[in-house]
């Protein structure tokens, strides 16, 4: 089995819009606004999601730049994750720099925890030295995962995992 992860193409086709439909809209707090969108709206997401990634700044007082990956299993899409370039006070409290999801027939194998290697290594290159994932508290899966990449709780508040991973 072969992990491997790729940045959002504008030209990212019908394979990765099916694995995006099979990824809940809002799981574990995790948000997939792709999920529901026709191939054309989809296609015009892809757009609006890579433009996100060439943003340099945050955008009024709250938007700030994020790029989208895909984590392909034998070169298929089954999963999507999202790296914060930047953080604002409210992404302290909920949010982190680092969501992801993987599609659920391919859950309890072990991807979750490389993808989440590979999107830490990517949050490095955009030049993120501490990483921060806010977890809900049902979601022990992923409370796993992070810790299992040398996430750190800081704290369990509000119903989150706080957890912090250097990346230095």
């Amino acid at each position: 089995m072969s992990i491997e992860i790729r940045r959002l193409s504008i030209v990212d086709g019908r394979d990765v819009y099916e694995m995006l439909q099979k990824i809940p809209p809002n799981e574990n707090g995790f948000v997939n606004s792709a999920n529901g969108k026709n191939f054309e709206e989809f296609q015009q997401w892809l757009h609006s999601a890579d433009d996100n990634s060439k943003q340099e700044s945050i955008i009024d007082g709250w938007k700030v730049p994020q790029t989208t990956y895909w984590c392909l299993e034998d070169e298929k899409p089954v999963g999507y994750g999202k790296v914060r370039h930047l953080m604002t006070d409210c992404l302290l409290i909920e949010g982190g720099n680092i969501g992801y999801a993987i599609i659920p027939e391919a859950r309890n194998k072990g991807l979750g925890k490389r993808f989440l290697a590979l999107l830490l290594d990517e949050s490095k290159k955009l030049g993120v030295d501490k990483a921060l994932l806010t977890i809900k508290q049902v979601n022990k899966a992923s409370v796993k995962v992070a810790l299992a990449n040398d996430g750190v709780v800081d704290k369990i508040e509000n119903g989150l995992y706080y957890i912090w991973i250097d990346l230095r």
